[in-house]
């Protein structure tokens, strides 16, 4: 017996070690697409999906009402200025002079598929904020009276979507040169800002928001992806899969 779990335990280490060196030979030198794949499209569409399911079949988190409750007892009139500020400028009249500014400047550089990327990100994201709305009809909170009261659907977080998809296509657009992480962190803060700014007012859950955000990434990211040469280099390792299949 001892003798069987020894070969067993041999076998296996050597066929993880065959699988591993196989996938370094295949990843090697796409560290970038295999970053996007799992970080920006498989990890935040999984965890929209999870939310969208417990917003589905419960209504929402356990902890959706105790948050709000715990960042409505710190209220004060600078958070509420602050507040009001993230939430118009991520706001639709904000967002789209700034989405018809960059959009513009990307159509005078002579970058037809950078405008296209980029209206489709922003666009693509509002039209699918729209359309989970109506199918999820969640009400808003009803806590206390807002100094800023919406009347449309809670989830998911059309602001949080909205300043997400900006900060993700322009950090996307701006990837591989010096302004890169200035894009990202600014991006990062206000998307935040925005974000928490919704729930501070009591107009949005925090599975709206999170939502949202997780939304927004996993679809700038595949828009990405199909923008982007890695998506020949995705055909490739479909078809190699395909034949490796049919060999067996």
């Amino acid at each position: 017996m001892k003798q069987l779990l020894t070969a067993l335990y041999r076998f296996a280490r050597e066929l993880l070690r065959v699988l591993y060196r196989g996938l370094r030979q295949v990843l090697r030198g796409h560290g970038h697409l295999v970053g996007v794949l799992l970080l920006g499209i498989g990890i935040p569409w999984l965890i929209f999906v999870n939310v969208a399911e417990d917003i589905w079949e419960d209504g929402g988190f356990i902890g959706d009402q105790p948050i709000l409750e715990w960042l409505h007892a710190r209220q004060s009139p600078g958070l509420d200025q602050l507040a009001l500020a993230f939430t118009q400028a991520g706001g639709t009249t904000i967002m789209s002079l700034v989405s018809l500014g960059i959009g513009g400047l990307l159509l005078w550089r002579g970058r037809g598929a950078a405008v296209w990327f980029f209206a489709l990100s922003v666009g693509g994201a509002m039209a699918l904020n729209v359309a989970a709305k109506l199918l999820f009809g969640r009400p808003r909170p009803a806590l206390w009276e807002s100094i800023a009261p919406e009347k449309f659907y809670s989830f998911p977080s059309g602001h949080a979507m909205g300043s997400a998809a900006l900060a993700a296509a322009l950090a996307f657009l701006v990837w591989h040169t010096r302004w890169r992480w200035p894009v990202v962190i600014v991006g990062t803060l206000f998307a935040l800002g925005v974000g928490l700014s919704r729930m501070y007012l009591g107009v949005h859950f925090p599975s709206d928001v999170l939502a949202g955000w997780f939304c927004s990434v996993g679809w700038v990211a595949s828009l990405h992806i199909v923008f982007s040469p890695d998506l020949a280099q995705l055909r490739t390792w479909w078809r190699q899969a395909k034949s490796r299949v049919s060999s067996w």
